[in-house]
């Protein structure tokens, strides 16, 4: 007989997960989801006998009540709430029985910690979605109907089984603090190239404090202002944490300007900001725990000492609040450098990652070429242990299980198949072109704004239009100078998943239509679905609603289809994502009101406005387009860096 599970109360926050998330996808923007806590999580699911990864329910602050139809063994793991069974309190950590008819009622988080697990023997059933049942709330998708639970959702309780109910061993259970250290690996940027010593110094010493505007995308930190070794970020933004896109690891302490931010397991798949040190991915199970006002000491370790993830028992010294360590790499993360046709630079990313960079710090497509090259390779070679491989602007993550294959072992891969690739200046690619309508100075951009300035910081230089501030930082007589600029370009699709689900990172293949912008600092806490922005000198679309840095220039219709796997306009069957690597974007003027029918089109499975013609890139034919136009290029150039100056002059003068 099927057991079903009523939701009396839905808790906080509370949600399906499953370990170890919908992995695969991390190149087109998908995070992996699942348990931000994978420890408590897959422990529970041990004690009841389920596959560890089976899916089950993690809430936030304030547990559920669940009625359940039959008899059933469940497990609550996590911070420590009150659990009881029909209102009798029975303990966390070990199977016990509810029965027919019986509710389960988990209370308030008492501390420490702050996310609770509810395992059920057998998993829950529900659909998968691109491989999971985990639940993203920003994209609306998996676990039950893509949300967080409410007063009456059914679940069903399902026939993952593999073996006997038994308790979690006492020294199994992790320890929880309001004083947590966290071990860190050196990387992947680190000193003296972007932050100065003192600053990786005062890193290690701070007792960071949690902010309360914290959830599964990210742990915001509060603690000192870096000093920084550079004034700017140059072509990727004003600021000295602004780089060129590339991918981020679960884990990484992201400086978005300068607050620090720990992505968590729903954080983004790319962007353009720095990241010093990285949690190993055995530590990543503490940042489901970190809650606000807890403290934070980072603690650098070697990365081969650092524990698997796939331990679950002593091994993965989880039961010890403090992180023994007689110190990190002493490598700054950088790995190994190599000469050669085209300077590499290997950079730790945490235990599991390595971050191939190309060349010099700038914008250049041989360099996007080359990380093509090399992505083709390992695709096509794809060893065991080898999980994701992401490309950024000049960069390819390559995310592996370093107990299959180790970082060492790569990184000898890695420098073999770079010496088969050889000259990829003559890269020849499909390269559709994607006309797409855009509703410039959208009101919903205008919205964005206002909150932002109304929430977050109402005296950046880039308030109350971002539209103004462009032209000032490129030197442009009018906006309508931008907007001429904007409609003119083609924008080529150099990675995707920059601010989630098939986002676009693009630059105009055209230098003189590349504007050149900052991000904003502190990044934004809203996003409108499908705005339009430009960070650095990139253009991104953002997939969802969320958080954000780009500079607004409008918003467009839909660059992921909800309606997945049902095909929907130009959308192809099977694959939520509408652009491609090498894409060109090009847009075309549509009202407000326009935008709205165009996108409820498209919403209803129509084109909603969307144009898509086959064709090639050819490099070699960009290189001579560029010769042939070098002069006015440069002219063009040296009048923005000009006014790149004078911006970065006034902020200085103005204590930014």
């Amino acid at each position: 007989m099927t057991t079903k599970i009523a939701v009396e109360r839905p808790g906080m926050l509370t949600t399906v997960q499953d370990y170890p998330g919908r992995t695969g996808y991390w190149q087109i923007g998908v995070p992996p989801s699942g348990p931000m806590d994978d420890l408590s999580f897959r422990l529970g699911n041990i004690a009841l006998g389920n596959d560890e990864g089976a899916p089950g329910l993690e809430t936030t602050m304030a547990g559920p009540a669940l009625r359940f139809t039959e008899e059933t063994e469940v497990c609550v793991t996590g911070a420590p709430a009150t659990v009881r069974v029909d209102g009798v309190v029975v303990p966390q950590w070990r199977p016990v029985t509810v029965p027919a008819g019986g509710l389960l009622d988990v209370g308030v988080v008492s501390g420490p910690g702050l996310r609770v697990y509810v395992l059920v023997r057998g998993g829950l059933d529900v659909p998968e979605f691109l491989g999971s049942a985990s639940t993203f709330t920003l994209g609306t998708f998996g676990g039950h109907e893509g949300r967080t639970l409410r007063e009456g959702d059914i679940l069903v309780v399902g026939e993952n089984v593999t073996g006997a109910s038994a308790p979690v061993p006492s020294e199994h259970v992790p320890a929880l603090s309001t004083h947590w250290e966290i071990a860190v690996t050196e990387g992947p940027h680190g000193a003296p190239e972007f932050f100065t010593r003192a600053d990786i110094d005062t890193l290690y010493a701070t007792d960071y404090e949690v902010h309360f505007n914290s959830d599964r995308t990210g742990v915001r930190l509060i603690g000192p202002k870096p000093e920084w070794a550079r004034t700017d970020g140059g072509e990727a933004g004003l600021h000295p944490s602004n780089i060129h896109d590339n991918a981020y690891s679960i884990g990484a302490l992201d400086f978005t300007g300068d607050t620090p931010i720990l992505l968590g397991p729903d954080g983004p798949s790319l962007g353009g900001f720095v990241c010093p040190v990285t949690v190993v991915s055995a530590d990543r199970w503490k940042l489901g725990q970190l809650a606000p006002g807890n403290t934070v000491r980072f603690v650098p370790v070697k990365s081969q000492h650092a524990a698997s993830r796939r331990a679950l028992g002593v091994a993965r010294r989880a039961g010890l609040s403090l992180v023994t360590s007689s110190g990190g790499d002493g490598d700054d993360g950088v790995l190994a450098r190599r000469d050669g046709h085209t300077a590499v630079t290997y950079r730790r990313s945490g235990d599991d990652n390595v971050l191939v960079e190309y060349g010099d710090m700038t914008l250049d497509l041989e360099l996007r070429a080359r990380v093509h090259a090399l992505h083709q390779r390992l695709e096509a070679q794809r060893p065991a242990g080898l999980l994701e491989l992401t490309p950024g602007i000049r960069s390819l993550q390559v995310k592996v299980d370093p107990d299959v294959l180790p970082v060492p072992t790569l990184l000898g891969l890695l420098a073999e198949v770079e010496d088969t690739i050889g000259d990829s200046s003559e890269l020849e690619v499909p390269s559709r072109r994607v006309r797409l309508p855009l509703s410039w100075d959208d009101p919903a951009t205008r919205e964005a704004i206002q909150r932002y300035m109304h929430g977050v910081r109402a005296d950046a230089p880039w308030c109350p239009w971002n539209i103004e501030f462009i032209r000032r930082m490129n030197g442009l007589d009018t906006v309508a100078d931008v907007f001429d600029t904007v409609f003119a370009a083609d924008y080529m699709v150099l990675g995707l998943g920059d601010v989630y689900l098939g986002a676009p990172v693009a630059t105009p293949l055209d230098p003189r239509h590349r504007l050149v912008t900052t991000k904003y600092n502190p990044a934004r806490t809203w996003t409108p679905e499908n705005a339009v922005g430009i960070g650095g000198a990139y253009l991104c679309i953002y997939g969802m609603e969320g958080p954000g840095g780009y500079q607004f220039v409008g918003r467009t219709t839909q660059v992921w289809n909800h309606r997945h796997p049902q095909s929907a306009g130009p959308f192809e069957d099977g694959t939520p994502w509408l652009l491609r690597f090498f894409d060109r974007i090009s847009w075309y003027p549509v009202d407000p009101d326009e935008l709205l029918d165009l996108r409820a089109d498209l919403a209803a499975g129509r084109g909603g406005g969307v144009e898509i013609t086959d064709g090639t890139f050819s490099l070699a034919e960009h290189r001579k387009f560029l010769a042939d136009n070098a002069a006015s290029i440069t002219d063009f150039q040296t009048t923005q860096s000009v006014a790149f100056a004078q911006e970065r002059a006034r902020w200085k003068a103005n204590g930014s």
